[in-house]
Formats: structure tokens, C-alpha cells, sequence
């Protein structure tokens, strides 16, 4: 774990993240053509203070949503069944 700086609307932050996932939001920052505080920035604007979830388990979730959504484009797996099923 490491705390990263990034200045979110004027105002200094520290988020701490693992490596992975600073690496993951820097790419997608760049994939989209945007600065890591302007992804980040967005990203916080969009979360829901009620929900009690901090800005590093959002980006990390966000992480997580980007590379699923990219698994499914490349390789589309079929639904979860409603139950499983287990061997006897």
C-alpha cells in the first residue's frame, strides 16, 4: 500500500492504494485521453457519501468495473445461473 497526491478541486488529497490499482487508474486515465485528477476528480463527484464508502475502496471498485466491463467486450461469458447446482 502507498499514498499517491493528487490535488481534487483545488484541494491537496492523499489516496492510499495499492500499486495495481494506481497503475490500473493511470491507464485508463490515458486510455481516455484525461489526467489522473481529472479521472480521479470524476470519479469522486459520482460517489455517494451515503453509501459510507471511501475514495480508495471507489477507485477501487471503478478499477475492478473498467477491467470487467473490458473481460466481457473481449470474452462474453454466458449468465450465472440463478442457483447452482452442486454435485452429489
Amino acid at each position: 500500500m502507498k499514498k499517491y497526491s493528487v490535488s481534487l478541486h483545488g484541494h491537496a488529497t492523499s489516496i492510499s492504494l495499492e500499486a495495481e490499482f494506481w497503475q490500473q487508474i493511470c491507464h485508463i486515465a490515458a486510455m481516455r485521453e484525461q489526467s489522473v485528477a481529472s479521472l480521479i476528480s470524476e470519479i469522486d463527484d459520482g460517489r455517494d457519501p451515503q453509501n459510507g464508502s471511501g475514495l480508495s475502496g471507489t477507485l477501487r471498485l471503478f478499477v475492478l468495473e473498467y477491467l470487467l466491463q473490458k473481460q466481457a467486450e473481449n470474452d462474453p461469458q454466458p449468465p450465472l445461473p440463478d442457483r447452482i447446482e452442486r454435485d452429489s
